[in-house]
C-alpha cells in the first residue's frame, strides 16, 4: 500500500460558541489542509492524479470553505469538526478501484492540527 498527499490553504473565519475563551469571538485562519489516499499504483503508476485531486478539492471543499464564515455550514467549527465534515465530502468522489481516502488533516495554525481517519466519522 502506498500513500499520496496533496496540501492545500484556504483562508476562513469562524467562532466557537461552545468555547469559552478568545476563540468564542469571530476571527480568522489561513488554515491549511492536506488530503491523503491510500491505494496502489494504476497502469499509469499513480495513485490518483495530482490534478485530479486538485479539482476535486477545489470543487467540494475550497469552493465551500475558502473566504467563509464556516459556521455557516458547520455549527461548532472546530478543526477536529472541520476534518470531519471534509472527509466525508470528499470520502465518495475520490474513491477508486486502486484506492480510496486515508486521512484529512486540518492546520488551524501553524503548529496545531487536527486528523480524521474513516473510523472518526
Amino acid at each position: 500500500m502506498l500513500f499520496l498527499c496533496r496540501e492545500f490553504k484556504f483562508d476562513a473565519a469562524h467562532n466557537l460558541i461552545h468555547y469559552h475563551g478568545k476563540c468564542e469571538r469571530l476571527h480568522g485562519h489561513t488554515y491549511r489542509l492536506a488530503v491523503t489516499l491510500q491505494g496502489v499504483p494504476d497502469t499509469e503508476g499513480m495513485i490518483f492524479d495530482f490534478v485530479d485531486l486538485k479539482r476535486a478539492v477545489n470543487d467540494l471543499v475550497l469552493s465551500k470553505l475558502d473566504h467563509a464564515y464556516i459556521n455557516d455550514i458547520l455549527p461548532q467549527p472546530t478543526a477536529e469538526y472541520i476534518s470531519q465534515w471534509i472527509f466525508r465530502t470528499l470520502d465518495e468522489p475520490l474513491k477508486r478501484g486502486n484506492c480510496e481516502l486515508y486521512e484529512v488533516r486540518v492546520w488551524e495554525t501553524e503548529s496545531s492540527s487536527a486528523i480524521c481517519h474513516r473510523e472518526d466519522i
